[in-house]
């Protein structure tokens, strides 16, 4: 019951968030393009509950990048005013949001793939777990990129706030690194809390 109220709060906040973001964001385009994944994962994880219901880590996880995805379709993720404060606290060149959500894009697909791997008894928990986790991260934000490719060949410069790259050439790079940071640092940080809350799952496929 208490996990039903938690995740039941998680989603109100994140459906609040997107409704707010979806008033008067800063272009209409590009927040449909930044809170697609959120539009996307939100019925996959009301199907998928009865069925196979994930950690309170994983729908946390989930839910704080719901909410990355949906301030950075607001004001795109070059304009975000926190991103400006640090920006300024560390005198940098750029607005800097966009690394917290490629830094949060590798910790979701890297804990993703744990979970479901672990659960489904196709890898034990140990070092391969851990290396098969990062590898999915770090493909899964490979082929973002190339969407964000494929959607700037489609709409030409009406791409360029979707691509945040801010003048960066090395931004694709930067973006995947962060990610493979943000894999690695789940992995190692986050790995025997999730085994804890796995085994609390009991009958729901746990494994370790």
């Amino acid at each position: 019951m208490q996990d039903r109220t938690l995740y039941a709060t998680l989603g109100l906040v994140v459906l609040a968030a997107l409704v707010c973001s979806g008033v008067a964001p800063y272009d209409r385009a590009t927040w449909l393009l930044e809170v697609a994944p959120v539009l996307i994962a939100a019925p996959l994880l009301l199907w998928s509950y009865p069925r196979f219901p994930l950690t309170r880590l994983m729908y946390g996880v989930i839910a704080f990048h719901a909410l990355v995805l949906i301030l950075g379709g607001a004001y795109t993720y070059a304009r975000v005013p926190a991103g400006f404060w640090v920006q300024e606290w560390f005198d940098l060149s750029r607005n800097p949001y966009d690394k917290l959500g490629h830094l949060i894009q590798g910790v979701t697909p890297a804990l993703l793939t744990r979970e479901i791997l672990l659960r489904r008894r196709i890898v034990a928990a140990g070092r391969m777990l851990g290396f098969l986790a990062v590898c999915v991260a770090l493909a899964f934000s490979a082929f973002y990129e190339l969407i964000e490719w494929w959607v700037a060949l489609l709409a030409g410069q009406g791409a360029d706030d979707f691509l945040g790259t801010q003048g960066d050439p090395w931004d694709t790079q930067s973006d995947m690194f962060m990610a493979l940071l943000g894999a690695v640092l789940s992995v190692i940080l986050l790995a025997r809390p999730q085994n804890r809350q796995i085994r609390r799952l009991g009958g729901a496929g746990a494994a370790v």
